[in-house]
């Protein structure tokens, strides 16, 4: 019996991920708009988030969630970190024992703190929890871009199956045990894209734009290892990989968040003219929280956290960075 995978969310990444895996293997992505999926099952495209692209003629859609998932053999779950799991917890009531679930979400969750495979964990017991990570940029990939990410699970034979699910000639897929790592290191790296995007809006140079990256690089590490992620993952692709892709391409909405943010608007403004959900927003202050838990300092996250929740503005952060401005380096500047 073929392995048959339901995605749900019909964002750009899950629809992006549930056209990989259709060229596979039997695919049905779940999306809440009947409009949406009859959209992809007659004209093999997501104008909404996805305009200009075809997707694979096999995906198939629908907008009853039972009918997506009850006969799954592999659960991919392409949802907001807020929705996360209140959408799996719907699940919860269609899908079959031990079926694996693979998160695509880069986030965490409000109030408890906890990485998406923990919420996986608590909702469906028993259920093999995994994540897809990355620097994996959709529209690049569905362009035929050659492009790498990372499944992370401590069930080495889940990982290979999902493997061979997703992994293809110019989407390569690689296995890490260190789900914690990956989980950390593809919340933050929104965090720093913010500020990354900031520096494009305020007019910095790239001198100070590859500083606050290199720099975040080093938060998002020391947070991973005091949570129990493995160093060497923050040096490969679900680390440093993701965060040169989010804080660098004109495709990230975390960057572009900070871009905006960078020329004088406020995060209100930012996010209401938005069409997709910008993690990093929200992950901030969770990751302030974790700082305060586990005894790191994060000083660019501070900074992001102060930008987006606290009134301060991208010139508040950069101050003493960009040109214009007096004095040096203060000790709670974006970049230290």
């Amino acid at each position: 019996m073929r392995i048959r995978v339901a995605v749900v969310g019909g964002g750009s990444w899950g629809t992006t991920v549930a056209h990989l895996a259709s060229q596979q293997v039997p695919t049905v992505l779940w999306a809440r708009r009947d409009e949406l999926a009859d959209e992809i099952n007659s004209k093999h495209t997501n104008e909404r988030y996805l305009p200009g692209f075809h997707l694979h003629p096999e995906l198939r859609a629908t907008a009853d969630l039972a009918d997506a998932v009850e006969r799954a053999d592999v659960l991919v779950m392409g949802v907001p970190s807020q929705g996360f799991r209140s959408a799996l917890e719907r699940c919860a009531q269609h899908v079959r024992a031990w079926v694996p679930v693979l998160s695509l979400t880069k986030g965490l969750e409000q109030g408890t703190r906890l990485r998406m495979t923990q919420v996986i964990n608590e909702v469906l017991p028993g259920h093999p929890a995994a994540v897809l990570t990355g620097p994996n940029l959709a529209k690049e990939i569905l362009v035929g871009d050659a492009a790498a990410a990372v499944i992370a699970t401590p069930d080495l034979i889940v990982a290979n199956q999902l493997q061979r699910i997703f992994h293809q000639n110019l989407f390569r897929v690689y296995v890490n045990p260190d789900v914690v790592g990956c989980e950390v290191a593809g919340a933050l790296k929104n965090v720093i894209a913010i500020a990354a995007g900031m520096a494009d809006g305020l007019g910095a140079g790239d001198n100070t734009k590859a500083a606050v990256i290199t720099r975040g690089l080093a938060e998002l590490s020391r947070l991973g290892e005091a949570m129990g992620g493995q160093f060497a993952t923050f040096s490969g692709l679900a680390g440093m990989g993701d965060l040169i892709a989010t804080c660098m391409s004109s495709q990230s909405r975390n960057r572009y968040v900070g871009e905006q943010l960078g020329r004088g608007h406020t995060i209100e403004e930012v996010i209401a003219d938005m069409n997709m959900v910008a993690e990093g927003v929200k992950t901030s202050k969770v990751v302030m929280e974790l700082s305060s838990e586990y005894g790191v300092e994060l000083p660019i996250c501070a900074e992001v956290h102060a930008v987006c929740h606290e009134g301060a503005t991208a010139q508040d952060a950069y101050r003493g960075l960009i040109r214009g401005q007096a004095g040096g380096v203060e000790h709670h500047s974006l970049a230290y």
